[in-house]
């Protein structure tokens, strides 16, 4: 099995500074391409294989889409989603699942408690416990549940790497990132996760992000319609208070975190951000990629600045604010 690229082939990314010293660093590789999916920067060993985790889910939902699952606006945006679980989001997931003919009980990712805290605190008052539908990838499993429907397919081992949608899946993402995929591992909701290069994840995440509505090309035109979705509903991507929710509302930006510090961003005029921080934190991942697309001149630095007050970037001490999550590309 290959592995992620070794601490040698990373630069910083970010620090965290605190009273004015440099307390922590954030080192990892990332790549920027132009509107027309031209490599204009790299910053460390992109052609380096990594999991792509949750990023990988607008390909997912795209497969899912091509095989047969019938979704638009919000309910196509929850199949991309990492979502906080609340009850918004848990109704367009069960929207999905009656569809498909099928409770709760189909959904093969793993029980969970929701991460949005309203919902959490919910539940625990009406004695509640962790749920399949609450989990953040539940909306990608319901979509994948609704193409083995269409095609009647198992849908009990719809996670196995060899059932027809998985294959399919896997097709769909090497035509998008245009290569073979050569590892897969197990993601941590139970769904195969393919293993590839930054600079495949940013031709893939490009290409989806600049597809049109008007293509010839099915596959394309559902693209198009993924992101129109995200944009237009962008409190499902996430949840509300979050930061790809945040920054696809304000910006207008398509923003697809993964676990273990990967982050991808489309910009409304194509510019694309592809990132993996290598100790595994999201927490410098959001701010980088927008500085990148400023420095790109794909935003206004004004809009960045502003919409970053709302982001999650604040070190504090003794209760006030004593530092900042900040870039240093």
């Amino acid at each position: 099995m290959p592995e992620t690229f070794a601490v040698t082939d990373a630069v910083e990314l970010a620090v965290v500074e605190r009273s004015g010293f440099v307390e922590s660093r954030h080192a990892g590789s990332a790549i920027v391409l132009d509107p027309d999916g031209v490599v204009v920067s790299t910053l460390g060993a992109v052609e380096a294989p990594i999991l792509p985790r949750s990023s990988l889910k607008p390909m997912q939902a795209l497969a899912s889409v091509s095989a047969g699952a019938a979704l638009e606006g919000a309910h196509l945006a929850v199949a991309t989603a990492s979502h906080s679980g609340t009850d918004r989001h848990v109704a367009l997931v069960t929207d999905i699942l009656n569809a498909a003919g099928v409770g709760e009980d189909a959904l093969l990712c793993p029980p969970a408690w929701p991460g949005d805290a309203a919902a959490r605190d919910e539940m625990t008052r009406e004695l509640i416990g962790p749920q399949r539908v609450r989990m953040n990838c539940s909306g990608k499993h319901a979509a994948m549940l609704l193409a083995c429907h269409a095609n009647g397919w198992d849908m009990a081992t719809y996670l196995e790497p060899q059932h027809p949608l998985q294959v399919h899946t896997r097709e769909v993402v090497e035509r998008l990132t245009g290569t073979k995929i050569t590892a897969t591992a197990v993601d941590g909701c139970g769904a195969p996760v393919h293993a590839m290069t930054l600079a495949a994840l940013a031709r893939a995440i490009h290409r989806i992000g600049a597809s049109s509505e008007r293509s010839p090309f099915a596959l394309h035109r559902s693209a198009g319609m993924l992101v129109r979705a995200v944009r237009e509903h962008p409190w499902v991507i996430q949840g509300p208070g979050l930061p790809d929710s945040i920054v696809t509302e304000r910006l207008g930006v398509f923003a697809k975190h993964g676990a273990e510090g990967v982050m991808a961003m489309v910009a409304p005029d194509g510019t694309t951000v592809v990132l993996k921080i290598l100790d595994g934190s999201n927490r410098a991942g959001v701010v980088t990629a927008l500085t990148l697309l400023v420095r790109a001149g794909a935003l206004q630095a004004a809009d960045v600045a502003r919409t970053l007050g709302d982001l999650p970037l604040t070190v504090t001490g003794g209760g006030r604010d004593v530092g900042v999550i900040r870039p240093t590309v």
